[in-house]
């Protein structure tokens, strides 16, 4: 654990005071050119950039798509809010922060050349309904019009929500309450702008033209994806979306974590999408140091618990899984104290609205509650179980095949035994598994996911994952895995995002006490939050980190 320990704050140090890292966004160099080597295990679903909630697919999507706002593709702070991307700038909200009026940039062409036009941005608006988004609800349907799409997506207007001025080149959006999150829910990828022709129907493995730098030419979700550039694409904000340096990006899918590490060693591949096999932590730090980066961004990993069926739509259940836990085994599943720390409610630390809490811990409960977790209390948990009536039951942990969810979903297999219950692990390849866990049909009782924030917002976990809109029965888009609903807090947090359009701070503090009644609830089991441990090859020059996408493909220079 110490040489472990040691190598990691070598990669922290040299993450942090690296020359890239002072530079921020890297400027144009000889380095343009060559192709960008990337290898996943599993290949991360649609490529409907709407439709898509995966973090592999969502970084691809980045250099491919614009929305009308976006978010600094470069090292930075972990809270920060969005920037002007397809806009000219973000607008002062008017008619008490009802009205917001996007100047759009002109001659700005998708990657099949069509021009973009405000009449694009109102079709792209409107689709978000229409596909279903997994965002609509809660991100978009503050817009006029919106609640009416949600019912009736296939005749979603959006008539008075959203306007085209093809005069003034501007769009119109009008809300049914101001939005402090607007211009960052704008920035999430579900809103990107697409050509107003694009069918009204998840896209699957055929991508939409975008206005980014990168087009995706081919992709086959059994073996690899194909990117190259976007000859219409002029750079006009390198903030907000760089020209990129790669002339071909290749991501082959199908390779295991250890392969993938060997393949960066040897310059085969440049990048990996999943996180460095524990094993192979010390070899990499002892031969590697300079090569391997740490990025810090909001995530967090969770058990999902189903409050719906047996045995988690007991209380007491769900509460003794909550103390039974072992976070510190969790944590050093995930590579040990220097890259993971337990976690013990839903809003990471570094999130807005923040306050550290825990209810699950020795010695702590809801009425006496302790600042951080320390150690499982599994005394109390039997008892728990002991008083509900469920010893014996069946339980099925879901859970991806990645070797750190592996480990954790085992983990949690062995706990529930010691409780008293008939556990056993079932695990998918990710792209499948998600969708698998967010249909009620399934019937799944738990299932381990892990959820990186769409924007640095308290409302991206408590409202995205626990709020009773985003629970959709026998559909693979409900991302309140759960199933939980508790309209009081729904009501709380409708407050907090009001408050927070004129007292940011204030609304902060409404957030965490709807988070401490979410975790009083335990409709799941926090477990750890993660710094990513990224290598890459000799081949690559300069920073590529960014704290929302982790990294930006665009600013791989290739020597």
């Amino acid at each position: 654990m110490t040489r472990l320990f040691s190598f990691l704050s070598s990669a922290v140090l040299l993450c942090l005071f690296s020359p890239a890292m002072a530079e921020g966004i890297a400027r144009p160099a000889e380095h343009a050119g060559g192709t960008l080597h990337l290898a996943a295990q599993s290949s991360p679903g649609t490529t409907d950039p709407q439709v898509s909630y995966f973090m592999a697919m969502y970084q691809v999507e980045a250099v491919v798509y614009d929305g009308l706002t976006t978010f600094t593709k470069g090292p930075g702070p972990l809270s920060r809010h969005a920037i002007a991307d397809l806009a000219e700038s973000i607008p002062q909200p008017q008619d008490d922060g009802h009205t917001w009026i996007f100047h759009l940039r002109r001659n700005i062409r998708f990657s099949n050349g069509k021009l973009l036009s405000p009449d694009d941005v109102v079709a792209s608006m409107r689709r978000i309904f229409r596909v279903n988004s997994p965002t609509a609800g809660p991100y978009y349907s503050n817009i006029v019009g919106g609640a009416e799409c949600l019912k009736d997506p296939d005749h979603c207007t959006l008539e008075n929500g959203v306007i085209a001025d093809n005069q003034a080149w501007t769009v119109t959006f009008h809300l049914t309450r101001p939005d402090a999150e607007f211009a960052d829910r704008l920035a999430f990828n579900h809103a990107v702008i697409l050509p107003a022709d694009t069918p009204a129907h998840d896209t699957g493995n055929s991508a939409p033209p975008g206005t980014g730098p990168y087009r995706i030419v081919s992709y086959d979700p059994s073996s690899s994806m194909r990117l190259e550039r976007n000859t219409h694409f002029r750079q006009w904000d390198a903030a907000a979306q760089p020209a990129g340096y790669p002339d071909r990006i290749e991501y082959r899918f199908g390779s295991d974590p250890e392969s993938s590490v060997t393949a960066i060693e040897n310059g085969q591949y440049d990048w990996m999408a999943e996180n460095i096999p524990l094993d192979r932590l010390a070899e990499l730090g002892s031969r590697f140091a300079d090569r391997v980066h740490i990025v810090d961004f909001l995530n967090l990993y969770y058990a999902a618990l189903n409050v719906n069926i047996p045995p988690f739509n007991s209380l007491k259940v769900r509460e003794a899984l909550n103390y039974a836990v072992n976070r510190h085994a969790m944590v050093i599943h995930n590579g040990g104290p220097a890259v993971a720390a337990p976690s013990c409610q839903m809003l990471p630390e570094g999130s807005p609205g923040f306050e550290p809490v825990c209810y699950w811990t020795r010695g702590a409960d809801p009425q006496h509650p302790a600042l951080r977790w320390e150690a499982p209390d599994m005394e109390k948990a039997k008892q728990l179980v002991r008083e509900s009536g469920t010893a014996g039951q069946k339980v099925t942990v879901i859970t991806a095949q990645q070797p750190e969810y592996m480990a954790m979903a085992n983990e949690l297999r062995s706990t529930l035994a010691e409780l008293g219950y008939d556990a056993s692990v079932r695990s998918m390849v990710q792209a499948v598994q998600f969708g698998y866990i967010q249909n009620s049909d399934n019937r799944v009782q738990i299932s381990l996911t892990g959820w990186n924030a769409d924007y640095p917002a308290a409302s991206s976990y408590l409202r995205t994952l626990l709020a009773c809109d985003m629970f959709h029965p026998h559909s693979d888009n409900s991302i309140n895995i759960s199933g939980y609903c508790d309209p009081d807090t729904d009501r709380l947090m409708d407050r907090a995002a009001d408050l927070s359009v004129t007292d940011r701070n204030a609304g902060d503090r409404l957030w965490a006490e709807a988070d401490r009644r979410f975790m009083a609830q335990v409709p799941t089991v926090p477990l750890v939050q993660v710094r990513w441990v990224m290598p890459l090859s000799a081949r690559v020059k300069g920073d590529v980190s960014a704290p929302v996408y982790q990294v930006v493909f665009s600013r791989f220079q290739i020597r």
